[in-house]
């Protein structure tokens, strides 16, 4: 039920801010509004009010909303109506209306950024975790307790920073120049080469391929959670329970517990546990097999028992004044927004797998998951789709936004409009293409749904 109300709640709130861009700008074009709906479908309230009379539904299907306006093209439209009809006003002021939309969705990215950026967003410090042998942080020369301080000469503070920035040289399969600060408080320079990195290790943790992750605090190897219906379940274990040993190996913290089960995907292991005093010396258990990367790792569904002191010491805030937090959410949403087209553009290529595609389903896990987290974690969510939603309206096909001001540039270009008859058959191919992206999308959905 949290997963649903979350993404009700932001799918509501980035339509209604898509859909008033264009409404406030048609009204402050002159241009007379004939319904405002949230929603497709039958409609599950209607009210009539305002100067015009305008209509505000909220439909049925929560996936889009349209604002009516005079439209000539669209049927008889009284007199006294049509200076103010759509389709009679400048190519400039119909270009403006149409992309309020998208540029709504940008602002609101901005505004929520701008918020979090004055409050404070915790996260993780960029402190590195030992390297895999052989993988491409080792051979870069990383090492645990390396605190990365910059990225290609950009300041780095937390750990989603840190993987931000590499994740925008990955995609451009690009050598990386990383400033870190070792253990032993020596700078030094790491010079990472992500060329290798293939589009399908994109779509998942592209940092487990290339061997970086985040220091944990060091726990003792105790069971601080157990998830329902794991293997951990399954097998006895419990929460409080001590692993002493895996196949006879000791452990000496929960990274080391951690570490084995990733590298036994589907093989039996032997754990010895101490519960309450008691040894218990033969639960078996056979770890189940996750993607990561590219790299199949084992997982059983245990969390460990968490030292909340040693979490906070991991921990750092970032936090701007309002100036400079303004500046900074501007950034942020430009960076996102490049590399979103950058991400597009390589899947229209085939250098991204049409995989990393993602449709209701997950987005609506994505909500779920991050409102259990924080209410910072879900707004950052809801930035995040903002973005991409004004991205993909802006892009030129035909029944979107962008698609419509492709129209008004040649327009400005040919000084006459685009043909009603292009238009027509504009449309039929845009109904085609957002069709075949949803099927996609849709079947991305399930097959991630499914495990696969």
């Amino acid at each position: 039920m949290t997963t649903v109300v979350a993404f009700v709640v932001a799918l509501a709130v980035l339509i209604v801010v898509h859909e008033l861009g264009h409404y406030l700008v048609a009204r402050a074009c002159g241009v007379k509004v004939l319904r405002f709906s949230v929603g497709f479908g039958t409609p599950l309230f209607k009210r009539v009010f305002g100067p015009d009379r305008t209509e505000w539904v909220v439909g049925a299907i929560p996936l889009g909303g349209y604002v009516k306006m005079v439209d000539e093209r669209e049927g008889n439209v009284d007199a006294a109506d049509l200076p103010r009809a759509f389709n009679r006003q400048s190519v400039w002021r119909r270009i403006a209306i149409v992309a309020a939309g998208p540029i709504a969705n940008f602002l609101l990215a901005i505004t929520l950024y701008w918020a979090l950026f004055i409050y404070g967003i915790p996260g993780m410090r960029p402190i590195v975790a030992t390297p895999p042998p052989e993988s491409i942080a080792a051979r870069a020369g990383f090492q645990q307790g390396d605190t990365i301080t910059a990225v290609d000469g950009e300041t780095i503070v937390q750990w989603q920073d840190a993987r931000w920035r590499l994740l925008k040289r990955a995609v451009d399969r690009a050598e990386v120049r990383i400033d870190v600060v070792e253990a032993g408080g020596r700078a030094a320079v790491r010079n990472l080469d992500l060329s290798s990195v293939t589009s399908e290790q994109l779509q998942e943790n592209f940092l487990t391929h290339v061997g970086l992750a985040i220091a944990q605090p060091k726990f003792e190897p105790v069971i601080g959670r157990v998830v329902a219906g794991s293997v951990a379940e399954r097998a006895g274990l419990l929460a409080g329970d001590r692993v002493l040993s895996i196949d006879g190996g000791r452990l000496e913290d929960w990274e080391a517990l951690v570490r084995t089960i990733r590298a036994s995907p589907g093989r039996q292991l032997v754990v010895e546990i101490d519960r309450d005093g008691r040894a218990i010396p033969t639960l078996r258990l056979i770890p189940d097999s996750a993607q990561e990367g590219g790299l199949a790792v084992g997982k059983v569904g245990i969390g460990p028992k968490v030292d909340p002191e040693r979490v906070q010491q991991m921990m750092v805030d970032v936090r701007f004044g309002p100036i400079e937090s303004l500046g900074e959410a501007i950034a942020k949403t430009w960076s996102t927004s490049v590399l979103s087209l950058q991400m597009l553009g390589k899947m229209l290529v085939g250098e991204v797998s049409i995989k990393n595609l993602s449709g209701p389903i997950t987005i609506a896990d994505y909500a779920g998951q991050s409102v259990q987290v924080s209410w910072v974690a879900y707004l950052t969510f809801i930035a995040l789709i903002s973005i991409s939603l004004g991205v993909l309206n802006l892009l030129p096909i035909p029944m979107l936004d962008g698609g419509h001001l492709l129209y008004y540039s040649i327009e400005v270009v040919r000084r006459r409009p685009v043909s009603e008859r292009v238009m027509a058959i504009g449309q039929q191919v845009g109904m085609g293409v957002l069709l075949v992206l949803m099927a996609f999308a849709i079947f991305n959905d399930i097959h991630r749904l499914l495990g696969g």
